[in-house]
């Protein structure tokens, strides 16, 4: 947890207004989380500190690329990340995170860290099917996909083929005639 100590901002000692802090996010940042998708990553966060009198109002944006198997081929490629989230930071009785936009600390709170929120951004900026480009433009060569091409259903010229020279089943001519009515 120490390598996560410079994610904390000592917030009492910052003069009312704007402040900027930039973090450099990279693999060992997220094996803290013991979380193990990411192979790499390089994931530049900037945080907009905005100390309110009442209130602290936080902006991150993260920008990288963060390296990721694909879904279909398990070929691992950079995926690039963007992703902006904005968080504000009220103080009351007690610590309340239940909603993901609003943090309620302890009216004695003198420092945030938000190794967690940085953490959050990253991940859920990662899109849910992670496909290799390789595989939407068709330059990646992989057992993979020619395993894919072979399995894959039969083609509509394949089935005309079909119905032209080989006996079908006449319980499937049936459910053809679905189709007319």
């Amino acid at each position: 947890m120490r390598k996560l100590a410079a994610f904390t901002i000592p917030f009492v000692g910052l003069k009312p207004g704007k402040h900027e802090f930039d973090y450099q996010i990279d693999k060992e940042f997220f094996e803290h989380f013991e979380y193990d998708e990411f192979h790499n990553a390089n994931v530049k966060v900037d945080l907009l500190f905005d100390k309110k009198p009442t209130m602290l109002e936080l902006t991150f944006k993260a920008s990288g690329v963060v390296n990721v198997d694909c879904d279909l081929t398990s070929e691992p490629y950079d995926q690039p990340v963007e992703g902006e989230m904005i968080l504000v930071v009220k103080f009351g009785d007690e610590f309340n995170n239940d909603n993901e936009e609003l943090l309620i600390l302890p009216h004695g709170e003198y420092q945030l860290n938000v190794a967690q929120f940085i953490y959050e951004l990253i991940v859920l900026s990662v899109p849910l099917k992670r496909v290799h480009p390789g595989v939407l433009d068709g330059t990646l060569e992989s057992e993979v996909l020619e395993k894919l091409e072979e399995l894959s259903p039969k083609a509509a010229e394949d089935i005309e083929d079909n119905e032209k020279g080989e006996e079908i089943d006449p319980r499937w001519n049936k459910l053809k005639n679905l189709f007319n009515d």
